[in-house]
Formats: structure tokens, sequence, C-alpha cells
């Protein structure tokens, strides 16, 4: 008899148990997934793509975009090779991107380095009032209409930034707008970490 009521007395410890284990496992992967972002901050997400070759994707232009009167021209994977390259995918429809469009045209005074553009699904006439408004930082500009480049870079949302090498390997990349506080910090310190290291 004793033992039948233990038995019936494991049986809904066992079950209360086995309820708990899917929540133990979730907060241990949460813990782990928050550790690893290095205190919550988006832009230390690791990028798969650091260290490979850049997306050999080419882009159209963004139409009846020009500087100078010279037409911008489109993303062509060529471009990469011999130069260090800032990419910055951006939209107008992107809160973030019109607080950093500035300092990208800021950014864009160094001619050390080209700046990209890839323009995310987004509307010709609303990218070119982006620029006219604040400035075109870009070399180039090449739009991704249908978000297909983004998945090749592994793009997780509008804004972010790479860094692409002189040999056409991206070597960094920044989740998230540029601000007053990476522009210098983080941003400026990895393209010269590039330059360096193709010079």
């Amino acid at each position: 008899m004793s033992h039948i009521s233990e038995s019936a007395e494991a049986a809904p410890r066992r079950r209360s148990l086995l309820m708990l284990l899917p929540l133990v496992v979730f907060m241990g992967l949460a813990v782990l997934f928050w550790y690893g972002l290095g205190s919550g901050d988006p832009s230390r997400i690791p990028s798969a793509l650091i260290g490979h070759p850049a997306p050999q994707t080419p882009l159209p232009p963004l139409e009846g975009l020009a500087n100078n009167g010279t037409p911008v021209p489109g993303l062509d994977p060529v471009d990469f090779k011999g130069k260090v390259s800032v990419v910055n995918v951006w939209a107008s429809w992107c809160v973030p991107c019109h607080d950093e469009a500035r300092l990208l045209v800021d950014l864009g005074r160094d001619k050390r380095f080209q700046i990209v553009g890839i323009n995310y699904k987004d509307g010709a006439d609303n990218a070119r009032r982006f620029l006219g408004r604040y400035g075109n930082p870009y070399d180039v500009v090449g739009v991704d209409g249908n978000g297909r480049a983004g998945i090749e870079w592994g793009v997780y949302g509008v804004p972010e930034t790479f860094i692409v090498g002189r040999n056409g390997t991206i070597v960094y990349k920044l989740v998230g707008p540029i601000t007053p506080e990476n522009i210098n910090t983080v941003l400026r310190t990895e393209i010269d970490k590039a330059l360096k290291a193709g010079s």
C-alpha cells in the first residue's frame, strides 16, 4: 500500500520538474545570449561575414542622383578592390538614418576611403529628397529595392555600416546608427585599422 502511494506522489513531482525544464533551458539561453551581447549593446552583435569577401551582388544606381552634374554610379563589387570602403545601409523612412546623416557627410570629407550607400527598400524620390536635405556623402549608391542584397550582407535592420578592406573582405560591422559617441571611438578607429592594414 505504501509502495503505491509513493509512486502516486512521485508522478506529479516528475511532471512538475518536466514542465520546469523548458523554462530553465530558456533562461539559460537568455543569460548566454545577454552575456554574448556584452551588456545588451546591439552594436556588438557579431557578423558571420567578418573575414569573408563582401557580397558580389551588383546594384543599380539611384535614378536621377548626381554629384555636380555627374550621375552617381550604382554598386559594382569590383569597386571594393584596392580601396577601403565604408558601406552604409540606409533608407529615407529610417528615423535613425536621419540622425546619422550629417555625421556621414562629415565622414565623407575624408578622401582616404570611399563611402558606399545601399539604399534599402526605399522609393527613389524619397531617397533623393533625403540626400537633398542632408547632403550626399556617398561616392556610390546601389538600390536594394527588394531587400535581397540586405540579406546577403546579413543586415538585421537599417541603418548598419560595414568596413570593407582593400582586398574586398569585410573587416567590421556596426549595427545601428553612427552617433557622436561612436563615430570617433569606434568607427574612425576601425577605418584607420583597415587603412593601415592595406598600406
